[in-house]
């Protein structure tokens, strides 16, 4: 069995040097990927590498690094911490370029937080739509190690006419496609809880994470959490870039499945929706006549969890399930509940998580044209025999 670390090293490998490198090199990466994700994770791509986390994987308050879901919009860049900068320009007094050293002199914080990717759940929507069909395991969460972006951004004195703050990224785009540019407003960047991170779960950041820096933006969607983080580029207006322009938008109404949505009724995609996930029993488990344990966890962006609801007769009537283990702002709750299968039968258990501003998931996901914040009630069926 080809280990997680070797076989993201040959990913990396391929990736950054995709035109460059000899055919047999990427043969064998595809070969590797695609047994280590019978093992352990499910490659959605191969070029970049999209990798999702089994749903039974997701056990754990802290998601190990090794199990972690890896995106990448473009090939993973070929990275030398010793000579990595990160520079902060426009609307500064003062643009600088600080090497990983010099950041790491700042203040260190530790974040714990749940990432999600925008598309989780993208292959459940109806009718279907474009884009790597994650199903429920792009999702997981981590501890961060960093500085906080206020300190960088003080450091090179913002001025007041900054109002956003572009992130850009080590990846470069095949062909014409754009480089990834992300913006985050000025409040969300000078929050702080919005680190610069180099550590994740105690270890440097793995390479399919974002090694050396990456930007650890708690509570919005995992695309803002900016991977081989180079630069930051304050500005006095709104980027231009494609990935605001057009890309991770959301309807600001409700559109009908399949319809055309108009550019002006889009906006910017940001904050997470209130959801939860049952991490056991596994879909499809034949189980004994008895008692039958359900957990998982349940997330809702900036918003707390208060309460989660378990059903085992099609939502008709629903029971409170017991929050459990840690508590941090910015990161999934734990929730378990038990129940008597009294007799042979098939059971659909369902979840669903209410936010502390009052927010419940939904029976129904808003259908949107990128097949973004699935989050209808998650369902599991089991067989008791």
């Amino acid at each position: 069995m080809i280990s997680r670390r070797d076989l993201l090293a040959q990913l990396a490998m391929a990736g950054a040097a995709l035109k460059l490198a000899p055919a047999e090199l990427f043969a064998q990466a595809q070969t590797a990927a695609q047994r280590f994700g019978k093992e352990k994770l499910i490659v959605r791509s191969m070029r970049p590498p999209d990798f999702e986390t089994p749903v039974a994987l997701l056990d754990s308050f802290i998601t190990p690094n090794e199990l972690f879901y890896v995106r990448s919009h473009m090939p993973v860049p070929q990275v030398d911490a010793s000579t990595w900068a990160l520079k902060i320009g426009g609307e500064v007094n003062s643009p600088i370029s600080l090497t990983l050293d010099e950041i790491k002199k700042l203040p260190a914080v530790t974040i714990t937080a749940t990432l999600e990717c925008a598309g989780n759940g993208r292959a459940f929507f109806e009718p279907a739509l474009a884009g790597i069909q994650w199903e429920k395991g792009a999702v997981g969460t981590a501890r961060f190690t960093g500085a906080r972006m206020s300190d960088l951004l003080k450091k090179a004195g913002v001025k007041t006419s900054g109002l956003n703050v572009e992130m850009h990224a080590a990846d470069r785009p095949p062909g014409t496609m754009p480089a990834f540019v992300r913006q985050v407003p000025m409040a969300k960047a000078m929050h702080p809880d919005t680190i610069i991170a180099w550590d994740m779960n105690g270890q440097p950041i793995p390479l399919p994470h974002g090694m050396p820096l990456r930007a650890v933006v708690p509570g919005w969607e995992g695309a803002y959490s900016v991977k081989w983080l180079n630069a930051l580029n304050v500005l006095a207006k709104d980027t231009d870039s494609f990935w605001f322009v057009t890309g991770y938008r959301y309807p600001n109404k409700r559109v009908a499945p399949g319809a055309a949505v108009d550019a002006k009724d889009m906006e910017p995609l940001k904050g997470l929706a209130v959801k939860s996930l049952i991490t056991t029993p596994g879909t499809g488990a034949s189980l004994p006549v008895g008692k039958i344990a359900v957990a998982g966890f349940a997330w809702a962006g900036e918003n707390d969890v208060t309460k989660v609801d378990v059903s085992i007769d099609n939502g008709a009537t629903w029971q409170a399930a017991r929050l459990t283990g840690e508590q941090a702002r910015f990161t999934w709750r734990r929730f378990e509940h038990a129940f008597n299968a009294a007799k042979p039968q098939s059971y659909l258990i369902l979840s669903r998580a209410t936010d502390n501003q009052g927010s419940m998931q939904p029976a129904v996901s808003q259908w949107n044209p990128s097949g973004y914040l699935w989050n209808q009630y998650d369902s599991v069926r089991v067989e008791v025999k």
